[in-house]
């Protein structure tokens, strides 16, 4: 049977396909043998952030920080005069711009008080100085 051509011709054709078969399932080996690895890594990498998340929420929650700089507006009255003011005209003033909108007199010595209260509110943090003797409130 082996000697008819037709034979030969199918022998060789199942050959050739068993050959292409075997093939392609060497390849799809080598791609689950890729994808399990894969797996393995997100699995593992899964894992480590479930931990990560458990430890994170049993931590007891950190004390609050008083932030220094945030303290709060003095006392004196003529700090909540300059925030008023500073409020009410909504735009960045200098000392001597808070001294006339207050009825103060244009004296250097009380241009150079404001301008101490409005230096000692930007070192705690209630008013920025944009630039150079130019003081306003921070923008939320």
């Amino acid at each position: 049977m082996s000697e008819i051509p037709q034979f030969k011709a199918v022998l060789a054709h199942v050959e050739a396909r068993e050959s292409e078969v075997a093939g392609q399932a060497g390849r799809l080996r080598d791609q689950i043998a890729e994808l399990t690895t894969r797996l393995r890594e997100f699995e593992t990498e899964s894992e480590h952030l479930q931990i990560t998340r458990k430890t994170l929420l049993s931590l007891p929650a950190p004390a609050p920080v008083d932030d220094p700089l945030r303290a709060e507006v003095p006392e004196h009255p003529a700090y909540q005069q300059i925030l008023t003011t500073l409020a009410d005209t909504g735009h960045p003033m200098r000392a001597r711009d808070i001294c006339e909108a207050l009825d103060l007199p244009i004296l250097p010595k009380n241009t150079e008080g404001i301008r101490s209260k409005l230096k000692h509110l930007v070192d705690r943090g209630i008013l920025t100085e944009p630039e150079t003797g130019l003081f306003t409130q921070p923008h939320p």
